[in-house]
């Protein structure tokens, strides 16, 4: 018997039929993975498409809305959602509709138009930050928020959570272990030391946040408002207002990234908590799916980029005065705020991510981990259900984790693969990796119950095979 309640033995048995019916279900999807692996690496085009628990990649053919169609024609309900690229549902026909205009009219040119200036409007409105740049990613918005707190504080070292997501940004590739700070397991091709300018401390620890900010070499605490992605993890009350407070006692940044917890409110748990933030990092939701990324500022934080700017080019100038620093901040890709994702951001925050979406997923997301709850309570299964707005999972654990390391040791691999197996193989697809689902505008109470019911049924097939909870 495990801490999941559920024997290892058991497990194989239930994912080793699974595997068997997804392979008699799918042969076309079968038939695109051999030929993919003539000319990509692993098969997919990015390694960790291959990292789901089918026993071969499942190749989609069309998505709409909360469903998508693979190419064996198997339609699926859609909790994971592009793991929030598209949290509002794939191809929202406002920003189709941009897509389709934009598309004759320029993709990329290098100048602003119109749309970047109503963009940053609606969101200084909506986030109370008023000064916004745009990037590709969120991974190039961090990366470029942390190179102007370094040089606004004039500081090196980052703070970061451990098992935090930002991104694929180096600085943020590092865990704690016993109180140091290590690489991330697995790390590829890391050759210097991130401990150097990077420290990891447990969530929801306020004496390990003030020692660490005390040693007084930090530029900035890059955080999420509540952890996601090595299982969900919710901060204790109050503690993301102490990180506010310590942050500038001790003369750091603070730096709230909410690609993933936007979910929980139009404004974000920046607005719906008060975080007041020195910067503010969003990307995958924000153009419906287009990739881009943004970053907003105060106006404190304005005024010190000016003048870290000016002490940057001053140091740069020859012995015969020109300035060579000018465009070349390290900042900004030539695909960075482009014509065609410019204006479906413009379209998305008009017409998609409103107040009316937001009241349709978050009473959806409350039924759901109500029903999560019921069937782990049924099945007498010691496992937790962690909610934040449109968000919940269910987890391996009898009471929510409060930090990474509480959250990856009720990880259960094996356990959580076979029951994503099951679910694909019933049309259902939620976040791989963890017990994560998303409801979207386009989620219905239907969807939910079928979710509910089908895990419903899984459990009780696998806890009928013999030695299940011996």
């Amino acid at each position: 018997m495990t801490a999941s309640g559920i024997s290892s033995d058991a497990v194989e048995t239930f994912m080793s039929v699974e595997r068997s019916y997804f392979i008699e279900r799918n042969p076309k999807s079968r038939e695109l993975a051999e030929r993919a692996r003539q000319s990509l690496y692993g098969g997919v085009p990015m390694h960790w498409m291959a990292d789901w628990s089918t026993p071969y990649p499942l190749f989609v053919q069309s998505a709409s809305g909360a469903r998508f169609t693979d190419v064996d024609s198997h339609e699926y309900v859609d909790f994971c959602l592009g793991d929030t690229g598209s949290m509002f549902g794939h191809s929202p026909a406002p920003v189709a509709s941009a897509l389709a205009r934009q598309s004759t009219r320029g993709l990329t040119t290098m100048l602003p138009g119109e749309d970047a200036i109503v963009c940053g409007e609606i969101l200084s409105k909506r986030f109370g930050l008023p000064y916004w740049q745009v990037t590709a990613t969120a991974t190039d918005a961090n990366r470029y928020v942390l190179r102007w707190a370094r040089a606004i504080t004039q500081k090196p070292v980052l703070l970061v959570f451990d098992g935090c997501y930002h991104g694929t940004v180096d600085d943020v590739m590092v865990r704690d272990h016993g109180g140091e700070t290590v690489h991330r397991p697995g790390l590829v091709g890391q050759v210097y030391d991130l401990s150097q300018y990077s420290r990891a401390i447990p969530f929801n620890d306020e004496e390990a946040l003030e020692q660490a900010l005390k040693q007084g070499d930090v530029c900035a605490l890059l955080c999420e408002p509540a952890m996601t992605n090595i299982g969900m993890v919710l901060p204790d009350d109050g503690f993301m207002q102490r990180c506010r407070e310590l942050t500038r006692q001790y003369g750091a940044l603070f730096i709230v990234d909410e690609t993933h917890t936007i979910s929980t409110d139009i404004g974000g748990c920046t607005r719906l908590w008060s975080l007041q933030p020195d910067f503010f990092v969003m990307g995958k939701p924000v153009a419906g799916g287009v990739p881009c990324g943004v970053f907003g500022c105060s106006e404190e934080m304005s005024q010190a980029m000016q003048a870290a700017k000016a002490r940057i080019n001053q140091a740069a100038q020859s012995p015969e005065g020109d300035s060579h620093a000018h465009g070349h901040s390290g900042m900004g890709t030539t695909l960075s705020a482009n014509a065609l994702a410019m204006h479906c951001m413009r379209a998305n925050l008009e017409e998609v991510m409103t107040d009316a979406a937001y009241e349709h997923m978050l009473p959806l997301a409350k039924q759901l981990a109500a029903g999560f709850r019921q069937v782990i309570a049924k099945h007498d299964l010691p496992w937790s259900v962690t909610e934040l707005g449109a968000r919940c999972e269910f987890q391996f654990c009898a009471k929510p984790p409060r930090t990474g390391a509480e959250a990856e040791a009720a990880f259960h691999d094996e356990l959580q693969m076979a029951l994503h197996l099951y679910l694909i193989n019933r049309g259902i697809l939620i976040t791989p990796f963890h017990n994560m689902t998303l409801c979207c505008p386009a989620t219905t109470p239907a969807d939910v119950d079928r979710l509910i019911q089908t895990l419903d049924e899984a459990l009780t097939a696998l806890l009928a095979i013999p030695g299940a909870r011996s």
